[in-house]
């Protein structure tokens, strides 16, 4: 939910008028706080970003190469827990699985650190992927600096 008026100048809404608001949608609002992302952790969500299209593009083929991948790494970790949760992960339907890959709570991005998705990119794709999120960390540091 978006709340007009934010950066326009006028008084951002409270908490309270957020709860308010969320209850009247029939919906529950809630805060969470957690460290920001690393730059490795921006870098990782970038590229999932990426792995997300294809999966939209061609579910079946990606899905393959991702449960093949998965095999190969419960045979190496077969106690890891992030490698139990990408098992259910990806017998989910597409539709939430999609999120998770693009998500970047805490969870998730501890998800990323050890994906079943690595090879979906190809090297081309993987390289302008980093290299346009390595713009845009000199760009926001350029930001920081200037204010």
């Amino acid at each position: 939910m978006s709340c007009a008026g934010t950066g326009s100048g006028r008084k951002s809404p409270t908490l309270r008028t957020l709860e308010r608001l969320a209850r009247a949608a029939g919906m529950d609002a809630t805060v969470a706080y957690h460290p920001p992302m690393t730059r490795e952790e921006r870098r990782s969500l970038a590229l999932h970003e990426g792995i997300a299209e294809h999966l939209r593009d061609d579910p079946e083929a990606v899905l393959a190469r991702a449960r093949a991948t998965l095999a190969k790494m419960q045979r190496v970790a077969p106690t890891s827990q992030a490698v139990k949760e990408w098992v259910v992960l990806l017998d989910r339907p597409l539709v939430a699985l999609l999120p998770v890959l693009t998500d970047p709570s805490p969870w998730a991005r501890e998800l990323r650190h050890q994906t079943p998705f690595a090879g979906v990119l190809s090297a081309g794709e993987r390289t302008a992927i980093i290299q346009a999120s390595r713009a845009r960390e000199i760009e926001a540091s350029s930001d920081d600096r200037a204010s």
